[in-house]
């Protein structure tokens, strides 16, 4: 039996699957994602050209095509325009079926001219990496065979089904489907753990989604993102440079009224305010919709009612299905506390279209007065959650 030149016990080659998946994961995570996507930051040219090298040899992916579809991915997400939404194609397709998402996506020329801007476009990139995608898998391949025999083929095996099953299908499917959520941006993506060491920190996928450009996807202190582990080795060895991370969430306690620095830090962090919107007002709304229940509202379905407002209370109604839209409408209407607590998210959500006037003297001013009028009329909304939360979003420093 042809054994190669190495000869190792089952669990060697176990231990070099895993080592060559990984090193394949970490190109994913660092080059393409938040070098060549985000530009979060700037890798040595020697380190750059390796992970595209490896890239070729374990995907086949193309550089521009990869970069565009999640780039058209963060522009167009849970959308029927998203490449790979399981909001939209279901969780079983994105899950097993993301590969081929992937590929159909990629073949619109138009989509990838317009999201792939930026990405290498050298001669070697033209004329191999490009041109001859499936040719780096063959040579893969063939080096797995003559390092490890007849095992090179299962070790290759592995490394083929590796991407389109943790990138492709778990980020992309389990990502936007089932986990937690530290942050609350419009869409549905979710923190999967524990599978930092097999998908390289892109586990922490709404951390991501709340700030997209930063290089460290961690956020919590309990969170371990080891793609970031990496960064700051490369970082240290002069091989990399990090150009933008996420912002701490900073509270003064102190604070007690509205400023300008008040209002920089919510434009900032307003995922994270959503998210704490969520979780100081989400069990009075439910215990809202549970008390007037289908006995008090005959029209309105109780459970329809509570999937609606978890869901507008993560993300905005615009996508919302018809019958828990209708729900929602009902409960709106036959409540008070319930019709308070969405219209002061709604206002609070207004807020981040004015982003670019914050730059103006005069119009930074009228924004922190609109911001500190609404904290005084949750003040007097007599909803003591949203009493509580106003005193919270006063302390963002």
């Amino acid at each position: 039996m042809f054994l190669g030149l190495f000869d190792l016990p089952w669990w060697g080659y176990a231990l070099v699957a895993l080592g060559l998946t990984h090193v394949t994961i970490a190109a994913v995570t660092i080059f393409l994602h938040r070098h060549q996507t985000h530009r979060a930051l700037e890798l040595h040219p020697a380190v750059s050209h390796f992970f595209r090298f490896w890239l070729w040899l374990t995907t086949g992916m193309v550089t521009k095509e990869w970069v565009a579809v999640h780039r058209k991915h963060h522009a167009q997400c849970e959308t029927p325009e998203d490449p790979h939404s399981p909001q939209v194609y279901g969780l079983r397709k994105v899950l097993f079926q993301g590969a081929g998402l992937y590929r159909t996506a990629s073949k619109d020329a138009a989509m990838v001219e317009k999201f792939g801007r930026g990405t290498p476009d050298d001669r070697l990139e033209r004329a191999l990496y490009t041109r001859h995608a499936g040719l780096g898998i063959g040579l893969m391949l063939i080096i797995d065979v003559l390092l490890f025999g007849w095992f090179g083929i299962a070790i290759w095996a592995v490394q083929m089904i590796w991407i389109p099953l943790f990138a492709a299908g778990v980020i992309n499917g389990i990502g936007h489907y089932w986990g937690y959520r530290n942050f609350a941006p419009n869409d549905a993506s979710r923190n999967i753990v524990p599978l930092g060491l097999l998908i390289g920190g892109e586990e922490l996928h709404n951390n991501h989604h709340a700030y997209s450009n930063s290089a460290k996807l961690s956020n919590k202190w309990w969170e371990f993102d080891i793609g970031w582990l990496y960064i700051r080795l490369l970082q240290g060895l002069r091989l990399a440079k990090v150009r933008k991370v996420a912002p701490r969430v900073r509270l003064d306690p102190l604070k007690t009224q509205c400023d300008a620095q008040t209002l920089r830090a919510v434009l900032t962090h307003r995922y994270d305010v959503l998210a704490r919107y969520a979780r100081h007002l989400g069990q009075t709304a439910m215990a809202e919709i549970r008390e007037r229940g289908p006995g008090t509202l005959p029209h309105m379905k109780n459970a329809a009612a509570v999937k609606a407002l978890r869901y507008w209370l993560q993300r905005d109604t615009q996508e919302l299905p018809a019958p828990e839209r209708a729900a929602l409408d009902q409960a709106l209407l036959s409540s008070r506390v319930l019709a308070t607590i969405y219209s002061m998210r709604e206002e609070l959500a207004a807020l981040w279209g004015r982003t670019a006037h914050v730059r103006d003297k005069g119009a930074r001013d009228r924004l922190v007065a609109q911001l500190e009028d609404w904290c005084r009329r949750a003040d007097a909304s007599g909803i003591n959650a949203l009493q509580a939360f106003s005193r919270e979003l006063r302390c963002y420093a």
